[in-house]
């Protein structure tokens, strides 16, 4: 047993200098990542279900800028697997998903019950407080239509 009752692996890693030395050192893991953490990251099933009105995907589809689409599209992929990364909490159950490429991009989107989250709309940075006030006015009618 390692440290704090953990499992201790240890690693080998060797190395050759331009000196022809070999030097060989001994890591010792602590604490490895728990069973399955990897696995989580990538290939693995959707945690969440992410839906997108129809007003974000023209939003998606008219960005001329291919990479920032490609980021924002990771993004989404990403988030549904529980990974959301760069999020500030707005009001009204608006979220706002803040991609830094170029103009700073935002998603807004809002959750419904535990597992599905709706994407709104986007926007830039430029475009913030319009796109918050228009995210917040569609997720307030949708919330009325869903009860």
């Amino acid at each position: 047993m390692g440290p704090r009752g953990t499992d201790a692996r240890h690693v080998m890693y060797s190395t050759n200098t331009n000196t022809g030395a070999l030097f060989n050192m001994v890591f010792t893991l602590a604490r490895p990542y728990p069973q399955g953490y990897n696995a989580q990251q990538i290939g693995s099933p959707p945690v969440y279900e992410v839906n997108r009105t129809e007003e974000f995907d023209a939003w998606l589809a008219q960005l001329a800028d291919l990479r920032a689409r490609a980021k924002i599209l990771v993004r989404i992929r990403r988030a549904e697997r529980g990974h959301f990364g760069d999020v500030k909490l707005l009001e009204d159950g608006v979220a706002e998903m803040r991609i830094d490429c170029g103009p700073g991009y935002r998603v807004y989107f809002a959750r419904e019950g535990r597992m599905v989250y709706l994407l709104l709309c986007g926007g830039t940075k430029s475009t913030q407080p319009a796109d918050i006030k228009h995210a917040k006015a569609m997720w307030a009618a949708i919330r009325k239509e869903l009860s």
